[in-house]
């Protein structure tokens, strides 16, 4: 098999349709289908179900796109090794919000300062999000707190987190001497979106202790959770890194529960089939000690 049937076949996948591949690789129609015709066939599976105009990747076709996205990545890299030998290589590094708030950017200085000619393009996302982008390799690497679903990525816990209840200072919880998780019982809760590792473990322990709560609201970074906490408008469950200052200033107060813990790592997290240049091995390594510099 080519680079060229690889190209279809991912175009096809993106498109999800082969007339719309056609005119994006600015081929006829017929060569498209010849070239999925002829993975099928070097591979002995259908790559796609056919249900009348639709095209349905089948299991055999997803895990040949994640091999397929990789391959021509690293044809890629390779070309623009080979043309720009002597120059620094481009990390692309991504950051779920929690991380991205309250790390990435120390992170990123360290890096700047022990190596200040190397470039690093970086991005944050929720968890959910950055396992489709490193998966379809457009991350070199990615830092989240949440759980990785994909057996395609390599995860690596380099940091130890713990997610805190935060109240404003005037919240009636704080009137209990001793605060226990049932006293959460249809609190009303701002937490962070779908996909989020903050929000999963959130669930994820409220619903093992069967402590029912309200949504307040769902917003997608910490910094408005934060605001509306302080306001008097709930509580919420959230890292302890990421309101430090807050709690320092008195904005936020820890709500101590007795019998709920809410634990979890920080992980490195990239493609089981990532070639590992020495510039990204750097920034893995700087990960793994990172928490005794800053």
């Amino acid at each position: 098999m080519t680079l060229r049937h690889m190209n279809i076949f991912i175009c096809v996948c993106d498109a999800n349709n082969m007339t719309k591949a056609a005119v994006a690789l600015h081929m006829t129609q017929p060569s498209v289908s010849l070239a999925i015709q002829e993975l099928e066939t070097h591979y002995g599976t259908l790559l796609f179900e056919r249900l009348g105009r639709r095209l349905f990747i089948t299991e055999a076709g997803r895990r040949l796109l994640t091999y397929a996205r990789h391959i021509v990545n690293l044809n890629q890299q390779a070309e623009s090794a080979m043309r720009a030998a002597g120059q620094i290589y481009r990390l692309r590094i991504g950051a779920s919000v929690t991380i991205g708030e309250s790390l990435l950017v120390d992170l990123l200085q360290y890096m700047y300062k022990t190596n200040p000619q190397q470039e690093i393009f970086s991005e944050i996302h929720n968890t959910a999000e950055l396992e489709a982008m490193l998966l379809k390799d457009e991350l070199d690497m990615a830092l989240v707190e949440g759980k990785i679903q994909s057996e395609y990525l390599t995860v690596q816990p380099f940091m130890a987190d713990e997610l805190i209840v935060v109240a404003s200072p005037q919240s009636a919880l704080l009137k209990k001497a001793v605060i226990r998780s049932a006293d959460l019982m249809d609190q009303l809760f701002f937490v962070r979106e779908a996909g989020s590792g903050t929000r999963d473990l959130f669930e994820q322990v409220m619903q093992k202790q069967n402590i029912k709560f309200q949504l307040a609201g769902v917003y997608n970074n910490a910094e408005s959770i934060k605001k509306a906490v302080s306001a008097g408008l709930g509580i919420s469950v959230i890292s302890q890194r990421a309101v430090r200052d807050e709690l320092f200033r008195g904005e936020l107060v820890h709500v101590k529960v007795k019998d709920m813990q809410f634990k979890r790592n920080f992980n490195i997290v990239y493609h089981k089939n990532k070639y590992i240049p020495g510039e990204l091995q750097t920034m893995i390594d700087l990960c793994h000690k990172i928490d005794g510099i800053i």
